[in-house]
């Protein structure tokens, strides 16, 4: 079957001579794996930039229910290619990242799909942690806002706030800021280092909430270019 889908590209890996296999986000068939020919090489019909983490493609592709590997037969970018910036392309990449680790193939998620090429109002600094809280939202682990005067620390296992503080939940004053983000339209004023510790602690988050979300390491850069 020939169909028309949007995608995100997440992760390219070579193949034969001139060829890759590319993990796509499509909106109409979620995470799929296509061959896309013509892409290395001097001769090459697809330019590489076209296949940059979090590139957006629009897609004529062959779908077949008995494959695990399709092929494209169109592609052209959906949008313009961006001029370079070391800060958007280090968000980019992280905002890749959790995508590539936190997605099942075979899965449509046509309003994250929606969220992603959309995005929200946020400055630079916020994209990360608000990303992250939205992506837990459509894949039903959202933490859960339910922070009191008596539940004041928040339990990365149970993913709620709890009354005792142990060895999986977040100090109190990082518990709080877990609540500001996930309770306020504005950002919280908070430090950088704060961010980055809120930050890891979303990574820990995903990691035991997930299957298969580890060996993260995008986030790293962001503690140092996010300041």
């Amino acid at each position: 079957m020939i169909l028309s889908t949007p995608g995100f590209v997440l992760h390219t890996t070579p193949y034969g001579e001139s060829s890759v296999v590319a993990k796509v986000f499509t909106r109409q068939l979620g995470l799929q794996s296509y061959i896309i020919k013509g892409v290395r090489g001097p001769r090459g019909r697809v330019k590489q930039n076209l296949l940059q983490p979090l590139s957006c493609l629009d897609m004529v592709v062959y779908d077949s229910p008995r494959s695990e590997l399709h092929h494209v037969r169109e592609l052209s970018a959906r949008h313009p290619v961006p001029p370079p910036d070391p800060v958007d392309n280090a968000l980019r990449f992280f905002m890749t990242e959790v995508l590539y680790r936190s997605l099942r193939e075979d899965e449509p998620m046509p309003d994250l799909w929606d969220y992603v090429e959309c995005g929200e109002p946020a400055e630079r600094r916020d994209v990360p942690l608000r990303f992250m809280l939205a992506v837990a939202r459509h894949l039903g682990i959202e933490p859960l806002d339910n922070r009191t005067p008596r539940e004041p620390y928040f339990s990365l296992e149970e993913g709620r706030y709890v009354g005792l503080p142990d060895d999986t939940t977040l100090p109190a004053g990082l518990s709080a800021l877990m609540h500001a983000y996930l309770s306020a339209e504005l950002p919280p004023v908070c430090s950088a280092a704060e961010r980055a510790s809120l930050l890891d602690a979303l990574i820990a988050y995903y990691q035991l909430h997930l299957s298969g979300f580890h060996n993260f390491h995008s986030h790293e850069i962001l503690h140092t270019i996010l300041r």
